[in-house]
């Protein structure tokens, strides 16, 4: 594509009703050059016909939880029922959130489905989606509500002592609430969900876009509960241990209960199965392929977000038609590249980044 049909592109997604005389005006070039311009973009497919319907690049949406994370952590032991001398930040959060500003830093298009209330919480988190590439437009403001909160605690170690989620504005993701999102999730690439939404609205999703694949995160023990019963029905899922134990019903504390949970996930119809194992790695399988990857040794700055960037590099890696162990890899060197800095989300993540780090933690 040369630089003016990229200009006129621009033009065009801003305002796909623009006439070419105001494309000639705003670019400073004669009406029949536009034309000319046009024509090309039609002869290469980025222009589908008249009206300037645009062909979408391929892109993720993820459905999923959006919300302020407000963090404390102690100068020195954690010491409760007590005051303890520290530090606290606020910034934006949200599993789903989360996941979608690491594709985004990735350079993969992505779109938020979530819900925000009218208040200073929900103001700040649209601009910083805004900000990170995260497109906003399928996102919806509710006027008499309150932009969802998560508090937590870390201790000494930067890992979370206790945490208080107010959550109750996911409830709003209803069936309904998805339906009037048909026309973004319909053309998706992929689609990423986590269980902070309603069960009854993952089923429906799940039965309604079969045709797409579609990724899960579990979240948390409690909430892996909702979708035990429907756990076939995901192409890919990353549970930790615990979450596994609940999907299958088998005590995973060797390599072998390991593997059969890893075979029950998969006879259930899953596709793809990464469990995580902590500090001891992950291991995947689809049936044919396995491996257990041991976790390099690393130092630890928030342990907060390497999930989520985890699953982030899943989904970039299906973009990108990795296969289940390169997507292993390049995942795991995102959750590095996560754990190395203070923020919940890397602002350095990146494919470079990412790539890189594999590199330098032998595991590529």
């Amino acid at each position: 594509m040369t630089n003016r049909e990229n200009e006129i592109l621009k033009f065009l997604r801003a305002n796909p009703l623009i006439s070419q005389k105001e494309l000639s005006e705003q670019l400073g070039i004669t009406r029949s050059s536009v034309a000319v311009h046009i024509t090309n973009l039609i002869k290469k497919g980025y222009i589908l016909g008249k009206g300037y319907v645009l062909k979408e690049d391929d892109y993720i949406v993820v459905i999923g939880g959006a919300n302020i994370d407000i963090q404390g952590s102690p100068v020195g032991d954690l010491i409760h029922e007590d005051s303890n001398p520290g530090v606290v930040t606020m910034s934006a959060g949200g599993v789903g959130r989360n996941i979608a500003e690491n594709i985004a830093r990735m350079g993969a298009d992505v779109k938020l489905i979530t819900v925000l209330g009218n208040d200073p919480y929900g103001k700040k988190l649209m601009t910083d989606c805004n900000d990170a590439g995260i497109d906003m437009s399928a996102t919806t403001v509710f006027q008499d509500a309150s932009t969802s909160t998560y508090l937590s605690i870390l201790n000494e170690s930067c890992d979370m002592d206790v945490a208080i989620a107010h959550m109750d504005l996911f409830e709003k993701v209803t069936i309904d609430f998805i339906k009037g999102k048909h026309s973004v999730i319909q053309h998706a690439k992929l689609i990423v969900i986590d269980t902070n939404i309603p069960r009854e609205t993952i089923e429906y999703i799940v039965n309604s876009y079969s045709d797409i694949p579609i990724y899960l995160d579990t979240v948390s023990s409690a909430k892996a509960q909702k979708v035990a019963e429907i756990i076939g029905r995901f192409h890919t899922i990353k549970p930790n241990k615990i979450e596994a134990e609940i999907l299958t019903g088998i005590k995973v504390d060797d390599e072998k209960s390991l593997i059969e949970a890893g075979k029950v996930l998969i006879e259930k119809g899953v596709n793809n199965v990464y469990i995580s194992l902590g500090s001891k790695g992950i291991y995947y399988t689809d049936g044919v392929n396995s491996e257990i990857i041991p976790n390099p040794k690393i130092s630890i700055v928030n342990a907060t977000g390497a999930g989520d960037a985890f699953i982030a590099g899943l989904a970039y890696g299906h973009l990108k038609n990795y296969s289940i162990g390169d997507k292993a890899r390049y995942a795991m060197g995102a959750s590095i590249v996560a754990l190395s800095h203070e923020n919940t989300i890397n602002p350095n993540i990146s494919v470079e980044t990412i790539k890189n780090t594999m590199k330098e933690n032998d595991i590529c």
